[in-house]
């Protein structure tokens, strides 16, 4: 482990035992690890009690808010999460930490009381620096956090090797965009113990594991949007009361964070729908994103439905994505299936991989730009 990585850790460590500052996690390109570490005073965070760490939302869809995560919250989330697998164990870090899939890797491993092992993160991620930092793990229980994207570089023609590594986890969690199913399949058949996670910055990281809440968790659905409840929530955002009251709300003496993504709730089952924005109005039809979405990833190595603004339909069905160039089969399942008017208007492909964020997330944003742009 690196200079910068152990002074992060150690500053956390101070944190949570009310020795330190709270730490934020800064994106810096012209750092060698591509982040720097900021100590915030408390006049910095003014109305925050115990706060532990700043974290970025991803900003994959708009302006990114500063979460402030207490020291509670963040050792709610790793308590959840262990008492859910069964066990707690050493962690492989593979994700920057300057979001809190990364950051929370950290503290579950404070918590722990584990040693993480890091990933040469610098430059694309690949299958040989994950192989390579999976085989320094020492620890009988091993546990790791992987988007998508990550995953899916894994098990494109893998060498036996990383196989190996893959199997020797207990626990792969996997967040932060949807899974095709192919890689869910792919990933079953090779027997890794894939658990997919559902959370945000604002819950400290995943709190739903293969659609069932972690311990301590309430889940909830308000005319179709999710709301969620338990210890691990954020206590707000930092500077911004009006994101703050907007997003966490108090319900009959229990607080919830009101999500932006819409779906149903059935006791401490979890089914994601799709987000508020997700809906594509195009000439008076309203559509899904998500569904279209759904269904053109059978086709597709990746793919993204957006809407896209268009002067006489209102909208317009966008789609990014890469593998296979031939449309045809793709739209006419999507025209027999959810109709005409679903299928995708405003098309690009992108022959090496839709544009990520460096959280491993779609960047909806420039994809949005370039579609818009004429695709």
């Amino acid at each position: 482990m690196d200079a910068q990585l152990a002074e992060l850790l150690a500053a956390l460590a101070d944190a949570a035992n009310d020795e330190g500052p709270a730490v934020e996690v800064l994106a810096d390109e012209s750092s060698p690890r591509g982040w720097r570490i900021q100590y915030l005073a408390a006049s910095d965070l003014p109305g925050f009690e115990q706060p532990m760490a700043v974290v970025r939302t991803s900003g994959s869809t708009g302006r990114a808010k500063r979460t402030v995560l207490s020291v509670s919250a963040l050792a709610s989330s790793a308590q959840a999460t262990a008492e859910f697998l069964g066990f707690e164990g050493q962690w492989l870090l593979a994700l920057p930490v300057h979001y809190v899939a990364g950051l929370s890797v950290l503290t579950r491993s404070l918590f722990a009381g584990t040693k993480p092992v890091v990933m040469d993160t610098t430059g694309s991620f690949s299958a040989q620096k994950f192989t390579d930092a999976a085989e320094e793990m020492v620890d009988a229980r091993r546990l790791t956090s992987l988007v998508p994207t990550q995953l899916a570089r894994l098990l494109d023609n893998p060498e036996p090797r990383t196989i190996a590594a893959l199997k020797r986890f207990d626990a792969i969690l996997l967040g932060g965009a949807r899974a095709s199913k192919d890689l869910l399949q792919s990933s079953r058949h090779l027997g890794l113990k894939i658990f997919q996670t559902y959370g945000a910055a604002e819950t400290s990281g995943g709190l739903v594991y293969n659609g069932t809440a972690l311990p301590g968790v309430k889940l909830a659905e308000r005319q179709g949007r999710i709301l969620v409840s338990g210890p691990m929530l954020a206590d707000g955002y930092a500077n911004n009361p009006e994101a703050t009251a907007e997003h966490f709300v108090i319900d009959e003496g229990t607080r919830w964070y009101l999500t932006d993504d819409l779906g149903s709730v059935d006791g401490n089952r979890l089914n994601i729908a799709g987000r508020i924005d997700d809906v594509i109005n195009t000439g008076g039809v309203k559509l899904s994103a998500g569904k279209i979405e759904g269904l053109l990833e059978e086709f597709f190595k990746q793919c993204l439905v957006l809407p896209v603004p268009d002067a006489q339909w209102g909208q317009s069905v966008g789609l990014a994505y890469s593998g296979p160039t031939n449309t045809q089969d793709a739209f006419e399942a999507v025209r027999q299936t959810i109709g005409s008017a679903a299928v995708p208007k405003r098309v690009r492909h992108y022959p090496s991989g839709l544009p990520l964020l460096p959280n491993g997330k779609f960047d909806r944003r420039r994809i949005l730009d370039e579609l818009r742009a004429g695709g």
